[in-house]
């Protein structure tokens, strides 16, 4: 019994007289005291991941059972993790910084392997002169990204401006400022993609830290213009997760008018509300895309038809990007397969359409995947995986165009050794692309060595997809699920939670039971 429960004590007592009746003791004044959770309310990572634990020890190790999380009032899981994304960012800018006042003699766009097309599209693409993209000058970009640049050009001119005019500002070379401007503008793309992923990792925040720390990041933030697209395809997929299904479709809309893998994502979206019965919600995504995309296609198609088609003849021509595993075939076979050697301007019409095939066959396969697996997949998994296939079979895979996979592979496994091994063969790859457009006469390497490195990293990603897909296959393994009772799907919005109602069967007709389909995800999320 504690000292309040007690009486006074018969010294207390006055002589002969009845004992008074008890009386509380006065109250001490104390700080008010707030009783710790019995358990933290969002994944500590040092808790549940060796690498995240081990690389903890650098600042003083694990957290502790016994410490507080949520009370911090400044340092919260995602202004930490926005603080990693400025640090990578930062470090990015330092590897480019060579290069930004475009003096590249003595090849150092390759030597410092701060090349980007960003300097010297500044000029050839008339950016330079003021000229507005498609209206004045052609571009091979799609229509936002063109917008971007433009943008970018307009904000760098009134910086030299105010520059000559004031005297306080440092005065660089317009291609410096348009640079350093088209970098700050990817930054806050790069900040939003942060900010996105902690919104869709629901009680694991501190998986977004995955996008500041990573060495993808650093090697690509600045090479073209691709966090734009990524930006705006987070976005969407964070508007889908909080049920604003139209927001989520402008988004993918302008996405797609920035770069067209967004897109893929209202496949997956398909296959995943097909088994649920959630068309309507994909319907109004679909319809508010498509209008999206149509309203900034329009006016530049119509104005400019030659300049806007651009983009799509400058595909269908292309020839297979050196970083592909078409190129690595032909090469091997001294360009005798597919089309043979080709003319200029000539398009490699069987390689197309062995690409087309292979395309569909990815998306035919992806699709299987999310009818028929036995818990329905998470939109991270199953867009993460549809990505993945695409740019494996796709003739074209520039380096910076694996910043697409950055944020969906975080969302689908937030494992830190399996994402660092990849990315560390995507920061590889740049390096011997560098040195073989050096030459070996200029103490470059030869092909060999970057298509070895090439290979490496599509081994890394199909192990990534094989990681994805045992977890699909096996949700019990899935960390997200496994990691918070009653877990289904934080990036799922309408999905989260829902019943099947269309699962392919082993026969492989369409069936399924909602019971089933119930009693399968309640399992997962319980842990069982």
């Amino acid at each position: 019994m504690s000292t309040h429960d007690t009486g006074p004590s018969p010294a207390d007592q006055p002589e002969g007289g009845p004992a008074p009746s008890p009386q509380p003791l006065p109250q001490r004044s104390a700080p008010p005291q707030i009783a710790a959770p019995p358990w933290p309310d969002r994944v500590v990572p040092t808790w549940t991941d060796r690498v995240a634990a081990q690389a903890s020890e650098a600042v003083g190790g694990p957290w502790g059972r016994h410490a507080v999380t949520g009370r911090a009032l400044f340092w919260t899981p995602l202004r930490a993790c926005l603080l990693f994304c400025v640090v990578g960012l930062a470090l990015a800018w330092a590897k480019q910084n060579p290069c930004a006042d475009g003096d590249w003699t003595g090849s150092k766009q390759y030597t410092h392997l701060c090349y980007s097309d960003t300097v010297p599209l500044f000029g050839l693409r008339g950016l330079a002169e003021g000229r507005v993209p498609y209206l004045e000058s052609p571009l091979e970009y799609p229509v936002l990204t063109g917008g971007f640049m433009w943008v970018a050009s307009v904000l760098a001119r009134g910086y030299d401006s105010l520059a000559s005019t004031v005297g306080l500002l440092p005065t660089v070379v317009p291609v410096q400022s348009y640079y350093v401007v088209t970098c700050l503008m990817l930054s806050i793309c790069a900040l939003l993609i942060t900010r996105s992923v902690v919104g869709l990792a629901g009680r694991r925040p501190w998986d977004a830290a995955m996008i500041g720390l990573s060495p993808l990041l650093v090697v690509h933030a600045f090479t073209n213009w691709d966090l734009f697209a990524v930006a705006l395809a987070t976005l969407a997929m964070w508007a889908w997760a909080r049920e604003h299904p139209a927001l989520a479709g402008v988004l993918v809309g302008l996405g797609t008018a920035a770069k067209l893998y967004p897109v893929l994502l209202l496949g997956v979206l398909l296959v995943l509300c097909l088994r649920t019965g959630k068309l309507r919600a994909w319907a109004v995504t679909t319809v508010a895309a498509v209008g999206a995309w149509v309203l900034v296609n329009a006016p530049i198609a119509v104005l400019a038809p030659e300049n806007w088609r651009e983009f799509f003849t400058l595909n269908d021509s292309r020839p297979a990007d050196p970083d592909t595993l078409w190129n690595i075939a032909l090469n091997a076979t001294d360009f005798r397969l597919f089309d043979g050697p080709l003319a200029a301007g000539q398009s490699p019409t069987v390689l197309n359409t062995w690409v087309a095939v292979a395309t569909v066959a990815v998306c035919a396969a992806v699709g299987w995947v999310g009818l028929a697996a036995p818990v329905r997949p998470r939109v991270a998994q199953l867009a993460f995986l549809l990505v993945a296939g695409f740019l494996l079979v796709n003739k074209v895979w520039s380096p910076q165009y694996s910043l697409w996979l950055l944020p969906l592979a975080v969302l689908a496994r937030p494992a830190w050794r399996s994402l660092l091994a990849w990315q560390v063969t995507e920061a590889l790859v740049w390096v011997p692309r560098m040195l073989w457009y050096l030459g070996t006469d200029n103490k470059g390497v030869d092909v060999q060595w970057f298509f070895l490195a090439v290979g490496v990293r599509d081994v890394a990603v199909l192990v990534l997809v094989g990681l994805v897909l045992r977890d699909v296959w096996h949700p019990e393994l899935d960390r997200v699920r496994r990691s918070w009772p009653g877990t289904d799907d934080p990036a799922g919005g309408v999905l989260d939670g829902a019943d099947d109602r269309w699962v392919l069967s082993r026969r492989g007709g369409l069936g399924g039971s909602r019971e089933e389909g119930r009693t399968r995800s309640s399992a997962v999320g319980d842990g069982t």
